[in-house]
């Protein structure tokens, strides 16, 4: 018999604040974090704006002795940590003998680690001497013991999240990360949920973190002409769907999930949050950058993920309201890339995609990169749980390639019908397509 995964725990990282209900509240309200880029002087470049995670201290999400041994992570890392804290509070995880460690895994979709390589310039260029091929010593005492730090080469690695999470949570079950452009969140958990569900764990800390507001970050967006460079108007330069969209807006954070298998649950009084019916990924094999043109690949994705959730999504119910209540859309607010979805949720549900509320709160967090499909999966937990679906803002020129339902710029109150199944999409730079359906958890 298969397992089955519910969500016990959620927390997330963000431009709009750190904490999920009035993260939630601020997003029904079509409020966005976008303004000037202060991580570094970008005011003479194309795109000097971003949607940047304000007042953030790692020691508000854990206990001060804790922040410290993790104080030296990268950006990314630090809020994977606060996400993570605040999960594992939820699902309850931080009370004693609440889980046996070696049945708790780590999946992650994060980023590259620390971008600074000043430790290394330094320790080599004072601690070599070329005459002798000798260590100098003095030289490397004189560099200092920061330099030297064995976390200055861990904190390089596109593991680093991993590794942090895993050490301040005792999980050692299966662990791995992920590194799928921007739908390596959502691959994350898809993948977590499939190691439950074969039974090679009982839970799962899993979810994504990424910070590319740096020169390294935005410079290859705007050189692929992938960001909006409305620098006139920032607050608005977010405009998935709309006929006058430029681009994507860079944010960054982080989302993450515990995802444990149901009895395990219940078991020590766990409240579900919501279950985790069907996961579908796939890979284009086009192009490194861009997606295949008919969304083939994005619709194989969402098909699978319906098809290991039993929903037919051709079939209504005896109302004739279509099986899934909601989609959350990756929805960047690029040309190609919001036409190509749109058409891709046509095929697969045919004359009823009209009729599904479809949304991107990229609009108002930004694109978080590897964080997105995470955020954006509690955004639909959020929905199923409040019976509101959150808007697309700035979608004021409809786009005749674009004719679906969008939610545009204000929410929507379906507590009288109810949200109980909802669609997450996530598709990534060299053609990497995942989604995930989630449903209200019913004993």
């Amino acid at each position: 018999m298969t397992r089955r995964v519910v969500i016990t725990g959620m927390g997330w990282v963000t431009p709009l604040g750190h904490d999920v209900p009035s993260v939630w509240q601020r997003l029904l309200r079509g409020e966005n974090a976008v303004g000037p880029v202060t991580r570094f002087e970008a005011s003479t470049w194309a795109t000097n704006f971003a949607a940047e995670v304000r007042n953030f201290r790692l020691e508000d999400f854990l206990p001060p002795d804790r922040a410290r041994v993790h104080r030296g992570g990268s950006v990314s890392t630090l809020f994977a940590l606060a996400a993570a804290a605040q999960a594992w509070k939820q699902a309850g995880f931080d009370r004693p003998g609440a889980f046996a460690p070696r049945r708790v895994g780590v999946y992650v979709g994060a980023g590259e680690g620390s971008l600074d390589y000043t430790p290394f310039n330094a320790t080599n260029l004072l601690g070599w001497k070329a005459d002798t091929r000798t260590v100098d010593s003095v030289a490397w005492a004189r560099a200092g013991t920061a330099l030297m730090n064995r976390r200055a080469e861990l904190e390089q690695e596109p593991n680093a999240a991993l590794t942090h999470l895993a050490h301040a949570f005792n999980c050692r079950g299966p662990s791995s990360n992920c590194m799928t452009a921007c739908a390596a969140s959502t691959q994350a958990i898809g993948e977590a949920f499939e190691i439950i569900r074969r039974g090679d764990a009982d839970a799962m800390l899993t979810g994504g973190a990424h910070s590319m507001i740096h020169p390294l970050g935005m410079t290859g967006f705007i050189r692929l002409t992938a960001m909006s460079t409305r620098r006139d108007d920032p607050a608005t330069a977010a405009r998935p769907f709309d006929q006058s969209r430029d681009g994507f807006v860079m944010g960054e954070g982080a989302g993450m999930l515990v995802l444990e298998e149901l009895g395990h649950a219940l078991a020590r009084g766990a409240s579900p949050l919501v279950e985790v019916a069907g996961y579908g990924s796939t890979a284009d094999a086009f192009r490194i950058t861009d997606i295949q043109p008919d969304g083939r690949g994005a619709a194989a994705a969402m098909s699978q993920a319906l098809r290991q959730a039993g929903i037919d999504p051709r079939e209504t119910d005896d109302s004739g309201r279509p099986l899934v209540h909601y989609i959350s859309a990756h929805g960047t607010g690029t040309q190609e890339n919001d036409k190509i979805e749109t058409a891709a949720v046509k095929s697969v549900f045919g004359p009823h995609a009209p009729r599904i509320p479809f949304s991107s709160v990229k609009s108002m967090l930004g694109h978080l990169i590897q964080a997105a499909g995470a955020v954006e999966l509690m955004t639909c937990i959020q929905a199923i749980r409040t019976g509101f679906l959150p808007p697309t803002m700035n979608l004021r020129t409809p786009d005749p390639n674009c004719d679906l339902d969008y939610i545009p710029n204000a929410p929507r109150d379906e507590r009288s019908r109810g949200v109980r199944a909802c669609l997450s999409n996530s598709f990534g730079f060299g053609g990497q397509n995942d989604t995930i359906l989630i449903r209200a958890y019913v004993n």
